[in-house]
């Protein structure tokens, strides 16, 4: 979900209470920016303007911005770093530090548009949260085509996030594909199993969660029709058997 800001529209102009607000708020305002330059980087992989190969290299400043946002957002939620195994596991609670996992997975990686998605819609939300109230601070009137681009984008925030949790998913079977492909790593699969158990498990977003749930039914529903071969059926709750084995407790 969005940030949130404490502070209110500051007094003085339009555009001096826009400036106010935003050097009151200076780590959230960093966060804005590298926002901003994450939906720009992706916006260039996923439509290559500029040629495919410069899109790789967008491809990798989308998920190093997104990293730098994670981790500012996390610093943000737990400013006093420890080193010791309570910190870290406070840490692995936050969404922020499953994305800055979920960056360091794929920046190295093969370039998949499967991938850059979330980060490229989490920054959408957040930085069009915060671009609002940098318009509220400025007037309350103004940019209104803006405005009601932003509440569009607002009014569709649960079809995004369930869109988000979508690729969440299906990112995991795409890694395995991708190793066998030649063109991922061995570790991979593993390591973005273990943040899927992380989004999994999340207490702020809850969708990941349910669109498992939600899967499950359908294929269920699907398979238990008289027209389903029996071995399909079969074959699909083995597989619906192993994969709710793998899901972790939730408190």
């Amino acid at each position: 979900m969005a940030d949130s800001t404490q502070n209110g529209p500051m007094p003085g102009g339009a555009g001096g209470g826009a400036v106010q607000f935003l050097m009151a708020n200076k780590l959230d305002t960093a966060m804005w920016i590298s926002r901003l330059f994450t939906i720009y980087c992706s916006a260039l992989f996923v439509l290559p303007l500029l040629g495919l190969h410069e899109a790789a290299s967008f491809y990798q400043r989308a998920l190093l911005a997104n990293a730098l946002t994670s981790a500012l957002r996390l610093h943000q939620r737990l400013p006093h770093f420890q080193l010791s195994r309570a910190f870290l596991a406070q840490a692995l609670l936050e969404d922020s530090c499953h994305y800055l996992l979920y960056s360091l997975i794929f920046v190295n990686s093969y370039p998949v548009t499967m991938s850059i998605f979330p980060v490229l819609l989490f920054s959408l939300l957040h930085a069009a949260t915060y671009t609002k109230k940098v318009l509220d601070a400025r007037s309350s009137n103004s940019l209104p085509f803006l405005r009601n681009l932003l509440e569009k984008l607002n009014a569709n925030q649960q079809n995004i996030l369930k869109f988000i949790a979508c690729n969440e998913i299906f990112l995991m079977p795409a890694t395995v594909f991708m190793l066998f492909s030649g063109q991922g790593s061995l570790l991979q699969p593993f390591i973005y199993y273990r943040f899927l158990t992380l989004r999994y498990s999340s207490r702020r977003n809850p969708y990941c969660r349910t669109l498992f749930t939600e899967l499950r039914i359908v294929v269920e529903h699907l398979i238990m029709k008289p027209s389903c071969p029996v071995f399909i059926r079969r074959l699909c709750l083995s597989g619906i058997s192993f994969i709710s084995r793998l899901a972790p407790t939730v408190a």
